[in-house]
């Protein structure tokens, strides 16, 4: 089921010219490894550490407020869902064919958050022109060790190491993206302490995401039906009404907020109608919600199309018994 504006062509492929950073790792090496990830195989720990460290260099350039061209297909969470991920790339087109922004959340609840992380990351690497990666609330050192990703690392690789690597990584994630300086991406919402973009540019990202304060609100806050500011049930950041959005808009001569961070039914919502889209990427959530997952493709026009889709099967699922407690489905 879709529902959109006009439907578009996808542009073919442009030839891939981004050189990768200074000692960087062999492009053949890169390929094997998202080979080796494309079939849901880990890394090896001092390749995860590799990995990290290579991908520090292609992130720490980009700006708070990293500019996207299009055609783009922008993504929301995907919590570890690795099957999932796999099915969104069936469905959107595999990269670098593809260009990608995904707002935040590769870890936590899902059953594979090692593999899709490291999968994202990889892509990073040998495709940074056509994939963008922002961060999410779940790319954190805090928040990983209640939902699953700490304790994932630990069963896989026998310590806290690869856990460490990943998270180190996060620091340096852009914390929005700028489609076509039109469409303003994140994983959570705005904020009573940001007005204007260049308020975002001059926050210091490289850290562990505070409690509070813009940094936080970013990745935390919620659209609401109410109209103003409002205290948040997550207990981070703070919930927002359309008049919030379209003010903020209107100032940035922006057309559209697209965000994630909330489970929505149908894969998206708008949450404000026509000023605020909400965006989920994972299907039948922590696998019970039921729920469809969707993506937005964005052509050179700035037309978009959602696309909802349902979750891959399902073959020899790991059991987890460790029941992952919920703060805010």
């Amino acid at each position: 089921m879709e529902k959109a504006t006009p439907s578009f062509a996808r542009s073919p492929s442009l030839a891939f010219g981004a050189t990768l950073p200074t000692n960087s790792r062999p492009t053949t090496e890169i390929d094997e490894w998202i080979a080796r990830l494309k079939e849901c195989k880990p890394l090896s720990e001092n390749e995860v550490r590799i990995l990290c460290d290579k991908a520090k260099e292609v992130v720490q350039p980009e700006s708070n407020v990293q500019p996207v061209t299009c055609p783009v297909t922008i993504c929301g969470d995907i919590h570890g869902q690795f099957h999932d991920l796999i099915e969104l790339f069936l469905i959107g087109g595999p990269c670098p064919d593809t260009n990608y922004l995904f707002m935040g959340d590769y870890v936590d609840r899902g059953y594979h958050s090692v593999e899709t992380v490291s999968l994202l990351v990889a892509l990073k690497i040998r495709y940074p022109r056509r994939i963008t990666i922002l961060r999410g609330n779940h790319e954190s050192r805090q928040i990983t060790q209640v939902y699953g990703f700490y304790d994932e690392c630990l069963r896989k690789y026998g310590s806290a190491n690869v856990w460490q690597y990943f998270t180190d990584l996060f620091d340096y994630f852009p914390v929005t993206a700028l489609v076509e300086k039109n469409i303003f991406c994140l994983h959570g919402g705005l904020s009573p302490s940001i007005d204007t973009l260049d308020n975002i540019s001059a926050l210091d990202r490289m850290q562990e995401p505070p409690h509070e304060g813009p940094m936080c609100d970013l990745l935390w806050s919620d659209p609401d039906e109410r109209t103003g500011w409002g205290i948040s049930p997550r207990g981070a950041g703070y919930t927002f009404g359309i008049d919030i959005t379209e003010a903020f808009n209107h100032r940035n001569g922006l057309s559209l907020v697209a965000r994630a961070h909330q489970m929505v039914m149908d894969g998206y919502f708008w949450s404000h109608p026509e000023s605020l889209v909400t965006i989920f990427s994972a299907p039948n959530y922590c696998y019970r919600c039921g729920n469809q997952a969707a993506i937005m493709e964005v052509d050179e026009h700035l037309s978009y199309k959602l696309i909802q889709f349902d979750p891959a099967p399902r073959i020899l699922e790991p059991k987890v018994g460790r029941q992952i407690p919920d703060y805010f489905l």
